[in-house]
């Protein structure tokens, strides 16, 4: 294990209970398009990346929605420091991210589109962006097939 541990067994039993899944401004999105009429997968593997789930995906489209959190994930507009065990959690977000971005770039390598929605997004706002999405490769997918 890494030499940076949490700061005390309360904390790191604290946080392993932190929804991972089903949160708020996910399942916020997801009612918006189910409304909407779009239907999707949720946690759906990563393919190629095990232990790795995509929040909302549309397979056929290969389209992946994640909702991140604004503080696990480190937003650039809400993202905090912790002043207890500050390097471990430094250290710890830094893995989010980096973790992030492989996953993006699997997904892309894979010809998936990625959406990354921040939790402080409006989530009326981070569906009608997803529909647009769906949407546009819906007729890249129609156009391609008439061909």
């Amino acid at each position: 294990m890494n030499e940076l541990q949490a700061a005390s067994r309360k904390t790191s039993s604290r946080m392993a209970r932190v929804g991972q899944r089903d949160t708020a401004a996910e399942m916020a999105v997801r009612r918006l398009l189910h409304a909407a009429g779009l239907r999707y997968r949720v946690q759906f593997p990563v393919p190629g990346r095990p232990r790795r789930t995509i929040d909302v995906a549309f397979t056929r489209l290969r389209i992946a929605v994640f909702v991140d959190g604004c503080y696990w994930h480190d937003c650039p507009l809400h993202a905090t420091q912790s002043k207890t065990n500050a390097d471990w959690w430094r250290s710890k977000i830094e893995a989010n991210r980096q973790r992030d971005t492989d996953t993006n770039r699997a997904l892309i390598e894979r010809d998936w589109f990625v959406i990354r929605v921040w939790e402080h997004q409006s989530p009326v706002e981070a569906a009608a962006e997803i529909e647009r999405v769906v949407a546009r490769r819906v007729n890249d997918i129609g156009a391609a097939s008439s061909r």
